[in-house]
């Protein structure tokens, strides 16, 4: 997906979408000791807003991480049609239940993507299932929440089967509804308490940092395999 600020990209429906990191000018590079650089990442809490362990804004916190969400739109590079969109960041403790929640609209099957960046440099891989019974999906996920959350290497996206209808929970665990109507999935987020900003930027959208660890490797396998995505 490419939004209206961000550099072209020609990802179909289910990319993860290109929110990328811009590096601090150079008279910001200064380097803090190891000491205050373990206490910036160890912490989590900004106000009333906790991260996920998946993902650290950067030492000079260009973008300080609290809850909201914007519109935005989807670009077609080809037709330059846009599709309505919506982003959102949510405080850990309500992030799962807020994505569950917007899988609703999608009707009672979907299609997955499960994303992985494990092992590569640049992009990702995709791995693919279709027709599954949504209320299966969620009964699954609810299993790999751990991976879901905490693993900066992850991220799914669900699409309706026919329609341009896809939920996503991104590597930066950030939510991203695709929708012809916006309305629906806006109403569930004000239900959640959030706020709308257009002016509001992301994590991702700043210097920052993706974690991961080897149970995630394997958690995403176990995930894949549960799901028969291949």
């Amino acid at each position: 997906m490419r939004f209206l600020e961000d550099p072209p990209a020609a990802s179909p429906l289910h990319a993860t979408p290109a929110l990328k990191a811009v590096a601090a000018p150079p008279d910001r590079l200064a380097a803090p000791d190891k000491a205050a650089m373990d206490a910036h990442l160890a912490r989590s809490r900004y106000g009333e807003f906790t991260l996920t362990e998946a993902i650290r804004p950067g030492w000079q916190l260009d973008v300080v991480p609290h809850a909201g969400y914007r519109h935005d739109s989807y670009v077609d590079p080809r037709t330059g049609s846009r599709l309505p969109a919506l982003i959102a960041a949510v405080s850990s403790e309500d992030l799962f239940d807020t994505f569950l929640e917007l899988l609703a609209p999608l009707g009672e099957t979907c299609d997955v993507v499960l994303e992985s960046s494990h092992e590569c440099s640049h992009g990702h891989i995709d791995h693919t299932r279709e027709d599954v019974e949504r209320l299966v999906l969620e009964s699954v996920l609810w299993e790999y929440e751990d991976l879901l959350l905490n693993d900066g290497c992850t991220g799914i996206a669900v699409l309706h089967p026919e329609l341009s209808l896809e939920v996503q929970l991104d590597e930066h665990k950030l939510l991203v509804v695709y929708a012809p109507s916006r309305l629906p999935f806006e109403k569930i987020l004000k239900g959640r308490g959030l706020m709308r900003d257009d002016r509001m930027r992301f994590v991702s959208q700043g210097e920052h940092l993706h974690t991961s660890h080897a149970r995630h490797v394997r958690q995403f396998a176990e995930l894949a395999g549960r799901l028969g995505a291949g």
